[in-house]
């Protein structure tokens, strides 16, 4: 999937689930219940074991299902290594120059991540199409998205940090393109438990506060 199209499917669903899985098979309960749910994005982040690996069979699973990406990419060749195993977008916690050239060189959408305007222009000038604002919640939450996007009208934000169902609808009607959403919908100790209902509802609630959020768009 091509930087342009990646872009798209990310703003059409309007949810980048984050998974920390411990192993593979958690990953794909935890993917299969967001998928369930509606959501066909997935964001594995290099800090869980064997991540790589992980990514690789999620991309072979799911193929065009479901649009996997990797998350905490923080060099390089971090970048190539999971460009390799099959990642079709890449995410990091702030800006690597390197990253977004690893991934531009192959037509892959990397989304570096920024908190200040100074971090946002930087972003910027490194030709990134979409920024992640981390951590966010922390940083004002949907009042931050609101702050940036005064200086930055037309940049495409992802909060991330803090994001939940709660409040995902004064994150857009802050300004936001996508939202990134961790624990509080890949919930870990409901799939050991082999309640994964309680994630497929989750997923479904977060796509109806993305609608009703963004009538226009559906």
């Amino acid at each position: 999937m091509n930087i342009d199209a990646a872009v798209s499917k990310i703003h059409e669903i309007g949810i980048v689930p984050v998974v920390r899985a411990a192993n593979v098979e958690e990953a794909r309960k935890a993917v299969d219940a967001i998928h369930g749910g509606g959501i066909s994005i997935i964001e594995i982040t290099m800090t869980v074991p064997n991540a790589p690996a992980m990514i690789q069979e999620l991309a072979r699973h799911y193929g065009n299902k479901v649009l996997t990406g990797a998350g905490t990419v923080t060099t390089a060749k971090q970048a190539e290594v999971c460009l390799d195993a099959g990642a079709q977008f890449l995410v990091s916690p702030g800006l690597s120059v390197g990253v977004l050239q690893t991934a531009a060189r192959r037509s892959v959408l990397a989304i570096p991540g920024a908190l200040t305007p100074t971090e946002v222009m930087a972003a910027i000038e490194a030709g990134a199409p979409l920024i992640k604002i981390f951590p966010c919640g922390s940083a004002g939450g949907p009042k931050h998205i609101k702050a940036l996007k005064a200086p930055f009208p037309e940049i495409r934000l992802i909060p991330t940090g803090g994001v939940n169902v709660t409040n995902a609808a004064e994150y857009f009607a802050a300004g936001s393109f996508a939202l990134g959403v961790g624990a509080d919908l890949v919930d870990l100790a409901a799939i050991r438990k082999n309640e994964t209902a309680k994630i497929i509802d989750m997923a479904k609630a977060l796509l109806d506060a993305v609608r009703l959020a963004r009538p226009d768009k559906f």
